[in-house]
């Protein structure tokens, strides 16, 4: 089977035989390798001649596809190469803060995004410097809960092959210089969050629980993720309030509910890639609460999440682009959710990612929205009168 899997440099072509073992044990990530190999397939009782004919060279292994140079595929800008080109001393913080997979930075930010463009005046952008602002907050507080979060649980990430390479797990930093470097982190979110009006220091401020308790969760319930959203969405209130100097309940209790619907969705398809781990290290998810009922409550939790952003629409007198872009949102929820697959990782994962595609979405509707509502005001100031 090695000696299959490395054909490395030789002209050998690809038989039934030979393409069956090299995708058995193919996990559902790479059906493209699969279908370029049964491309390749070619009769065992072909001549020696033609054999110069056949893929050369063939490198097949567990979860990328290499062939002739021409064919190699150009690297790809990343996070994690920016990361893995940083000093090595530096190297294990910023693995610390997840800087090498900024999704889970993303998910926290759109929130933040959507209550700030939505607090926007009507005909306007949104505020270029809260946006940078926020944006700058999330990084710093994504970074801080992840590093709260290594040092409640690395005696569980050592235990898991995902997460046992984690730095604090792995040993490259001690739990005296994670304290000292969270002490770091949350000291500059705190310098952005005093950039802001009194109430939203003081809304801000009252999310600080959360971010510290949400890593024991997973220990006593099996809702962490409700927690998680809880806390991650905590910005679709504290834009506004930046905004505005306080918050329209009207608004942002819809917004938020429906935040928070949306990471009970992501999360728990995240949580089923771990699911086997976790019964193993004792900790507890809504993925394993749901098990094969995952996709029926999801599904309830997608139409709540809709059910949400068409209150806050009409709250905020929104209009065809929010709208068009809230169905586009449930149209890719129902797709996601319908093609999941929970018992692979893969799978799961990417479907996590994508909902950073399902943010943006929102984002862009809300703000083409403000701008229709111009084209509206004016449309009616132009109306001629015939009160009299």
């Amino acid at each position: 089977m090695a000696l299959t899997m490395k054909m490395i440099r030789t002209c050998v072509p690809i038989n039934r035989v030979m393409y069956t073992a090299c995708t058995h044990s193919m996990s559902c990530s790479i059906d493209k390798e699969k279908s370029f190999l049964k491309s390749k397939l070619h009769c065992t009782n072909y001549p020696p001649n033609l054999f110069r004919k056949s893929l050369c060279p063939t490198v097949c292994q567990s979860a990328q596809l290499r062939t002739s140079p021409n064919l190699w595929s150009r690297p790809r800008f990343s996070a994690a190469a920016v990361v893995e080109a940083m000093p090595k001393n530096m190297q294990p913080y910023l693995k610390l803060m997840r800087m090498d997979k900024p999704i889970g930075t993303w998910l926290l930010y759109l929130p933040c995004t959507w209550s700030i463009a939505l607090a926007a005046q009507p005909g306007c952008l949104p505020d270029f410097y809260m946006l940078a602002l926020f944006g700058t907050g999330s990084i710093l507080m994504r970074g801080a809960g992840c590093t709260i979060n290594d040092m409640w649980d690395k005696d569980f990430d050592k235990k898991v092959a995902r997460t046992a390479n984690r730095p604090i797990a792995a040993g490259d930093i001690t739990q005296l210089q994670s304290l000292v470097f969270l002490g770091g982190q949350l000291s500059l979110a705190l310098a952005v969050l005093l950039c802001l009006n009194n109430y939203s220091i003081a809304l801000g401020a009252a999310s600080l629980s959360l971010v510290l308790t949400y890593p024991l969760m997973k220990r006593i319930t099996y809702w962490p993720q409700l927690v998680l959203g809880l806390t991650f969405n905590w910005g679709a209130l504290l834009g506004w309030s930046a905004i505005k100097g306080s918050c329209d309940w009207s608004v942002c209790l819809p917004l938020y509910a429906s935040g928070v619907m949306w990471t009970l969705i992501y999360d728990t398809i995240y949580a089923h890639q771990d699911k086997a781990d976790d019964v193993l290290v004792g900790v507890k998810s809504t993925a394993l609460r749901f098990s094969e009922q995952t996709k029926p409550w999801l599904s309830a939790f997608g139409v709540a999440m809709i059910t949400g952003l068409t209150l806050t629409g009409v709250s905020c007198d929104q209009t065809l682009p929010y709208y068009a872009a809230v169905a586009l949102i449930g149209g890719h929820l129902v797709h996601q959710i319908y093609t999941l697959d929970i018992n692979c990782a893969e799978d799961c994962w990417k479907k996590f990612t994508e909902n950073r595609t399902i943010g943006f979405l929102l984002f862009l509707g809300i703000v083409l929205g403000n701008l229709w509502k111009s084209q509206e005001t004016h449309k009616g100031k132009d109306l001629p009168d015939h009160s009299s």
